[in-house]
C-alpha cells in the first residue's frame, strides 16, 4: 500500500559534520599513589568517579576522537560546549569519558568498527543538538546511553549491523526534530523508544529486515511532519497503521510500504 512520500528526510537525518577545536588534556602520567588514572599527588579518598575524578570541568570547543589517545584527552571532563565527533576504527570502549554529562552541539559516533558498547557515555544526560549513531559494524547495544533525557534537534541510528534493540534511549520522551531507524539489519523491536511520545518533524523507518512490531511506538501520539515506513520486510504493514490509529497530532504526508503484505486480519481503519 502506498501514500504520498516526502523525499529529503533521509538526507536529513544522516548528517555527520564535525569541526575540530583545540585539544587539551592531562599533563602526563599517574604521579599518586592510588590505581587511577589522575595526576593529583594527594592521598586517596576512595571515592574516585571516573579517570581524573572528573575535575576538569568543561571543555570549550568542539572535539574529535580519532584515536584511543584521543579518548583518554578527554579523561575528567564532564561537559563539551560543542560537537563531539566519535570514530575511531581502533578503540575498543569508551571508558575514559565516563565524566561526561553533556555535549552541547551535536554527539555522532560513526564507523567505530571495533567498538561494542558505549558504556563509558553512562552519565551523559543531554545532547543540546543532534545525535547520531551510524555505521559501528560490532556495536550490539545502547545501554552506555541509559541515562540520556535530551537531545535537542534530530536523533538517528542507521547501519549498525549488529545491533539488536534501542534500550538504552528508554529515558527520551521526545524529539524535537526528526528521528529515523534506519538499515539496521538485527534490530527487533523499538522497545528502546517505549517513552517517546511526539516527535516534532518527520518520522522514517527504513529497512530495518530483522524488525517484526512497532510496540515501542506505543506511547507516541503526535508525529508534526511526515511518517515515512518501508523496505522492513519482516514487519506487518498493519503495524505501521496501528502507529497511524494512536495519533491525535499529524503527520503529512504518509509513506507506508513495501513492508510485509497481507500479514494481518483485519486491516486498521488508517489502512485503504
Amino acid at each position: 500500500m502506498r501514500y504520498v512520500i516526502l523525499i529529503g528526510l533521509v538526507t536529513a537525518l544522516i548528517i555527520g559534520c564535525h569541526h575540530v577545536g583545540g585539544l587539551k588534556g592531562d599533563a602526563g602520567p599517574d604521579t599518586d599513589a592510588d590505581s587511577d588514572s589522575d595526576t593529583d599527588t594527594g592521598t586517596d579518598t576512595g571515592t574516585d568517579t571516573g579517570p581524573n575524578e572528573c575535575t576538569q570541568g568543561g571543555y570549550s570547543g568542539n572535539f574529535v576522537i580519532g584515536t584511543p589517545s584521543d579518548v583518554a584527552t578527554l579523561a575528567g571532563y564532564t561537559s563539551i560546549s560543542g560537537y563531539l565527533y566519535i570514530s575511531c576504527p581502533s578503540c575498543t570502549d569508551l571508558s575514559e569519558l565516563v565524566c561526561l554529562t553533556s555535549v552541547g552541539g551535536r554527539l555522532t559516533v560513526r564507523n567505530n568498527s571495533a567498538l561494542t558498547n558505549l558504556d563509558g557515555l553512562s552519565a551523559l544526560t543531554s545532547v543540546g543538538w543532534e545525535l547520531h549513531i551510524l555505521n559501528n559494524a560490532a556495536l550490539t547495544n545502547l545501554d552506555g546511553l541509559g541515562a540520556l533525557t535530551w537531545v535537542g534537534a534530530n536523533m538517528s541510528v542507521s547501519t549498525n549491523a549488529a545491533l539488536t534493540d534501542l534500550d538504552g534511549l528508554s529515558a527520551i520522551t521526545s524529539v524535537p526534530g526528526s528521528l529515523g531507524i534506519l538499515n539496521n539489519p538485527a534490530l527487533t523491536n523499538l522497545d528502546g523508544l517505549g517513552g517517546v511520545t511526539s516527535v516534532g518533524h518527520g518520522l522514517i523507518i527504513f529497512e530495518n529486515s530483522a524488525l517484526t512490531n512497532l510496540d515501542g511506538l506505543n506511547s507516541l501520539n503526535s508525529v508534526g511532519w511526515d511518517l515515512t515506513i518501508h523496505d522492513n520486510y519482516t514487519l506487518p504493514d498493519c503495524e505501521a497503521c496501528d502507529v497511524l490509529d494512536q495519533l491525535t497530532t499529524g503527520p503529512t504526508p504518509i509513506a507506508v510500504y513495501d513492508n510485509l503484505d497481507d500479514a494481518c486480519t483485519p486491516v486498521p481503519a488508517s489502512c485503504p
